[in-house]
């Protein structure tokens, strides 16, 4: 069995990857070892070419051969297959007989299947190359030798890859004696040597380069399935947390209706207005009931814990959270405009939730803050509510520690057909918008 004549190179000749230099570019003067650099990463970056710009030849010929494996690998089977037979042409004698021919065919065809079967095809090969070495033959061909124990080395396991690599090294024994460019057998020992050890240490820093980028895809992905996790229990977190709510005023509503029932039927007789009276007030809280124990019902779709029986905070307590803030030494202030009109319990709970969520981030987050205004402005059947600061955004590089608010406030928002945006003001400063429809709301109980 004997080795491809052509020029050697050892695992120091390797070419550099896409972004690399060579040993000797890197010791160039500065600004041309950048050049070097700057020309190297346009012919082999990957990245998709943006608008105007030219594509990249490397990325598009590399992308072009792994999506035609099959047409790359005939085509390498052809090329070996020719510079094999026009050597033999030039050579001349026992190179050109019949059974020279089909020894160069036998180890050359097989490179076409390399992929799908790397074992076999190294098998083969072999034992062509060792009936090639009993013929007493050399051929260029010997080249398909090294191919498939690069492709071993590249897919197979790392034994079998060893295995493969010890059973070239012994073809090297067998070949260096027939004194391959007429160095005696060490020299022809050392320099085959070094072809094959090129060969083993390409495809296993190739199988290690596929193994490394396997590991950070499926890292990627693991981290994105982590993410969307993390964002599906806020919210499920964040619904219980307003069903819990919504049970405590639904609980309540009913309460009032049993008691202003109980009184009605009891004044029916001496007190007929008082008791009609009281009848049209249970007709509109039963139909503010049923919209919330509606939207309890789209909210609710996990186990709680029993609920407690605090009365919750609605928009009479809006005076009170802003002067616990303004109890920190920052300048809150409360404004309401537009002709009020009542709102549900759920609505306000809502409307004080968000306003105190924003509060809470002026407070954490909004550097040198020195104001924060909240403002709740009716138009029936909409209720805005906006709460703005003056203070500066986090520095970059130092961005605060990510939390759920802004996913609780949207969750809220939505309760009531409404939308939230959040966002830095124009100049300084930071905004929380909302608009809750409470006709939307109001049309379901109907």
């Amino acid at each position: 069995m004997s080795l491809p004549l052509g020029a050697t190179s050892g695992p120091g000749h390797t070419r550099p990857g896409p972004g690399r230099v060579s040993e000797g570019a890197a010791q160039l003067p500065t600004a041309p070892a950048k050049a070097l650099q700057r020309a190297w990463a346009w012919l082999g970056s990957e990245a998709e070419p943006g608008p105007g710009t030219r594509p990249r030849p490397l990325s598009a010929w590399y992308s072009r051969a792994r999506a035609h494996t099959t047409a790359v690998d005939a085509l390498l089977a052809v090329v070996v297959l020719g510079l094999s037979s026009a050597n033999s042409l030039v050579r001349g004698g026992p190179a050109t007989t019949a059974v020279a021919w089909a020894l160069q065919v036998a180890l050359s065809l097989p490179l076409v299947w390399r992929r799908r079967e790397p074992l076999g095809v190294f098998a083969l090969i072999c034992a062509v190359a060792f009936a090639q070495w009993s013929y007493g033959q050399r051929f260029l061909a010997d080249a398909a030798i090294l191919v498939a124990l690069y492709t071993v080395t590249s897919r197979a396991p790392r034994r079998l890859a060893v295995l493969a690599a010890a059973t070239v090294e012994l073809g090297v024994v067998l070949a260096a004696e027939q004194r391959i460019l007429g160095l005696d057998w060490a020299r022809g020992v050392v320099v085959l040597t070094g072809m094959v050890a090129a060969a083993f240490f390409l495809g296993a820093s190739v199988r290690a380069r596929r193994a490394y980028t396997a590991a950070l895809v499926e890292r990627a992905q693991r981290l994105e399935l982590q993410r969307d996790q993390q964002a599906t229990i806020a919210v499920a977190a964040e619904r219980a947390s307003i069903a819990r709510e919504m049970h405590d005023i639904v609980a309540h509503s009913l309460a009032v209706i049993i008691t202003m029932a109980d009184a009605a039927v009891a004044k029916r007789r001496s007190d007929p207005e008082k008791a009609a009276l009281t009848m049209g007030q249970v007709s509109e809280i039963g139909r503010q009931a049923l919209g919330e124990t509606r939207r309890l019902l789209e909210v609710l779709r996990t186990d709680g814990a029993a609920p407690g029986h605090n009365p919750q905070p609605g928009l009479a307590q809006l005076d009170e959270l802003v002067a616990k803030v303004r109890a920190t030494g920052l300048a809150a202030e409360l404004s309401v405009s537009g002709q009020p009109f009542e709102l549900p319990e759920g609505a306000q709970l809502t409307v004080y939730r968000i306003v105190q969520e924003a509060l809470t981030n002026t407070m954490k987050h909004a550097e040198g803050a020195s104001r924060v205004r909240a403002c709740l402005h009716y138009a029936r059947p909409l209720v805005e509510v906006e709460v703005y600061d003056d203070g500066r955004p986090p520095a970059v590089g130092h961005p605060p520690p990510p939390g759920h608010g802004l996913v609780g406030m949207r969750e809220r928002a939505a309760l009531y057909q409404g939308r939230l945006t959040a966002g830095p003001r124009p100049g300084r400063g930071w905004a929380v918008q909302a608009v809750l429809d409470l006709g939307s709301a109001g049309a379901g109980t109907r």
